[in-house]
């Protein structure tokens, strides 16, 4: 059994910063020269990104909550302990 949910919208927020500093590893190393214009939109991008990806799966639980919901009441079951 799982300890957590997963969600989806930190996972691509994580592998974005994990991205942008490789990119910045890379560029201090020397491995490559990246202007520092080129590391704003990718962070602006990857926030957006993970935001939209966070609302998409908000709003697939609640349906899914939601249909739940309805299948109970609609079987006159009871989630009530005797």
């Amino acid at each position: 059994m799982l300890r957590h949910e997963f969600r989806p919208g930190r996972a691509v927020a994580g592998l974005v910063m994990l991205t942008l500093a490789a990119g910045y590893a890379a560029d201090a190393a020397g491995a490559w020269n990246a202007p520092w214009t080129f590391f704003a939109p990718v962070f602006l991008g990857g926030l957006w990104l993970a935001a939209t990806v966070t609302w998409v799966s908000y709003r697939l639980r609640r349906r899914r909550a939601g249909r739940e919901t309805s299948a109970e009441a609609s079987r006159g079951g009871s989630t009530q302990a005797l």
